[in-house]
């Protein structure tokens, strides 16, 4: 779901920083060949989540959820020389995919891929990060918060996508409608925990903006 009206929406696009070659090429494919080619970020949101990582200058990137690629090479863009960016995606297909576009990109050594259970794989990581992006599975968001936050520094960042869930959140939710009901708990906890400060952007599907006091 688009929160914005397309008019509105199409000239933010227009008034914002060109979508990079490269990203328009992995745009086009993942419409070509991916079955939910809407579960990429696109042009807005990959600027927005590039401007944040240029602002934050992070070292070390955490990405549960790679799907194509996109998003990790807009995050990519503000990491600092020597960062390191680990994404993580239970889809073993993906793999050679994103490969290929993370190895067109100027940040192909930094960009480690993990592929498997993200609740599996983050206790494992021996990395403190500076940004966080969640854009994986829903029902897991409350508990993918819970194994990052030991992991982060202080003034780290928390981006988390879909949390405005096509507007699901507002409305009365399905006793089977897991997902709807893991965001709002979700939601909840980034906006009353006492190691966070919150804020909620009507971006595409809603994009929230976490900070580590």
């Amino acid at each position: 779901m688009e929160i914005l009206p397309d008019k509105i929406n199409n000239y933010v696009e227009q008034h914002s920083q060109v979508e990079p070659e490269l990203l328009k090429k992995l745009n086009r494919e993942t419409w070509q060949k991916m079955i939910a080619p809407r579960m990429l970020s696109g042009h807005l949101q990959g600027r927005v989540l590039s401007m944040l990582s240029k602002l934050i200058q992070p070292q070390n990137i955490l990405e549960i959820g790679t799907y194509t690629g996109y998003s990790a090479l807009c995050l990519a863009e503000g990491m600092q020389s020597d960062g390191e960016l680990h994404t993580i995606d239970i889809n073993e297909e993906l793999f050679d995919f994103q490969r290929k576009y993370f190895d067109e990109s100027p940040f192909s050594k930094q960009i480690i891929q993990h592929t498997g259970n993200a609740l599996d794989i983050i206790p494992t990581l021996d990395k403190t990060f500076d940004l966080v992006f969640i854009d994986a599975d829903k029902s897991n968001y409350p508990n993918y918060l819970e194994l990052i936050l030991p992991k982060l520094k202080k003034g780290a960042v928390i981006l988390s996508d879909n949390v405005l869930w096509s507007g699901k959140v507002v409305e009365k939710v399905k006793d089977d409608d897991v997902d709807t009901q893991s965001l709002l708990q979700y939601n909840k906890l980034l906006n009353e925990h006492p190691m966070l400060e919150t804020v909620i952007l009507p971006i595409r599907d809603g994009l929230s903006i976490s900070r580590v006091r």
